[in-house]
């Protein structure tokens, strides 16, 4: 994916700037978000008992493997800003979970964003307004409002 401009990025805040392809969310990625977070709670790793016990017919996501996938598909969707050294994660200022994303479901991300603050450090904080979407749901997974900062290389200037 080419970089944009700062003036590209600044020219967007308040439009969509992307939508995610759809990745589907298997049992196998659930077991391992389980694993590597301690989080083995039987609506996520029992599909049996779920299917039981649970409104939901099954196993449903974590809601944090849910939002730990933004990440990934931000990656394949938004284009980086030119001369970007590094990025991180700065948090969040509103999120909630809104639907439970069953196993075998299909979600996406939307992307707007919504403010861009460049620092006189090099540093440039976007905030976006994400929604996770689930294929044939009226809810989404999740809404928040995802900050993130980016590192620019500065550039010599010119005479």
């Amino acid at each position: 994916m080419e970089p944009i401009s700062l003036d590209t990025l600044l020219a967007s805040v308040g439009k969509e700037v992307g939508v995610s392809p759809w990745r589907t969310v298997t049992q196998r990625m659930i077991d391992q978000f389980a694993d590597a977070t301690d989080d083995h709670q039987f609506i996520h790793c029992d599909p049996e008992r779920a299917a039981r016990e649970t409104p939901f017919g099954g196993t449903i996501a974590h809601g944090f493997l849910s939002l730990s996938l933004l990440s990934a598909m931000t990656f394949e969707t938004m284009p980086p800003i030119e001369n970007t050294k590094m990025g991180v994660n700065h948090g969040f200022d509103t999120l909630r979970f809104l639907a439970p994303v069953k196993t075998g479901s299909r979600i996406r991300t939307h992307f707007v964003l919504a403010d861009v603050k460049v620092r006189s450090s090099g540093w440039v904080q976007t905030a976006h307004d994400v929604t996770i979407e689930i294929e044939g749901s009226k809810k989404p997974a999740l809404t928040a409002r995802w900050l993130t900062l980016t590192l620019i290389e500065r550039q010599p200037e010119t005479a």
